[in-house]
């Protein structure tokens, strides 16, 4: 949200996006669609998302789990994947209100799921990213502002 302020763009969450348009939850996609049916949607949600201009769009973390999307998000956009240690990311899954209602329960295996998905996940992130930065104790405006500032260097071509 505050890199889409700075850049004077709008803000898109793909995952609210992707509810609003299910009217219904992410963990009630997984009920009743299972992964495979919620990735479906994600991966088409993704599509008609990749066709805006002056947009930020925050997707889940599970974006990357299909070559079509990484392939997709390389294509059209400039991709950053934000970083935290395993700790770090279930501290904020916790502390998150929304956790319960709206996550599938791929939060029951505490830090230790978080390290087992973060591993099977690392490489693909690797692949598909153009910048890698840690949000480890900074602040949204000082990672807004890095982003900017690589997003800045790329040559005419890759804007």
């Amino acid at each position: 949200r505050v890199l889409a302020g700075l850049l004077d763009w709008k803000f898109v969450d793909a995952d609210d996006r992707l509810e609003e348009k299910a009217g219904m939850s992410i963990r009630d996609i997984f009920q009743s669609e299972g992964e495979v049916g919620f990735r479906d949607r994600e991966s088409q949600n993704l599509l008609e998302l990749s066709e805006l201009q002056d947009h930020v769009i925050a997707t889940g973390g599970g974006i990357i789990i299909r070559e079509e999307n990484r392939e997709l998000l390389r294509r059209t956009g400039f991709v950053v994947w934000l970083t935290a240690s395993a700790p770090t990311l279930w501290a904020r899954i916790q502390a998150d209100p929304t956790t319960l209602t709206r996550r599938p329960n791929l939060t029951v295996g505490g830090v230790e799921e978080v390290e087992s998905l973060l591993e099977s996940r690392v490489p693909l992130y690797e692949t598909g990213c153009d910048l890698r930065i840690s949000t480890e104790g900074e602040s949204p405006d000082r990672l807004a502002a890095a982003i900017l500032a690589a997003w800045r260097e790329l040559p005419p071509t890759r804007e």
